[in-house]
């Protein structure tokens, strides 16, 4: 028998917790320009809970561009703060909750 979860109480294989990260979560997303004039994209404020390397690696598929994944925050190569936007709201963030 799986264990329970420690956050919503249900047990491993129903527990809620990605969802609950997903309706709750303020994200920012922002460009910066490093070094060299490079633009990068950051995105922060997603919740471990919502698994945040899935997402990272993901996104680096669908946006064909490099990146990481540091310290909470994922790090896109280019300006794709727009195509940011529009992939969060499809994977069941809310729009509102999204700082672009």
């Amino acid at each position: 028998m799986s264990g329970v979860c420690q956050k919503c109480g249900m047990p491993q294989s129903l527990c809620v917790c990605s969802e609950i990260a997903k309706e709750s979560t303020k994200i920012k997303v922002r460009t910066v320009r490093r070094r060299f004039g490079k633009i990068v994209t950051t995105v922060n404020g997603i919740e471990k809970d919502a698994n945040i390397q899935e997402l990272g690696k993901e996104m680096k598929r669908q946006f064909a561009c490099g990146g990481t994944i540091k310290d909470d925050e994922i790090e896109l190569q280019g300006n794709h703060l727009k195509k940011v936007k529009d992939f969060l709201i499809k994977k069941g963030f809310k729009e509102e909750l999204i700082d672009a």
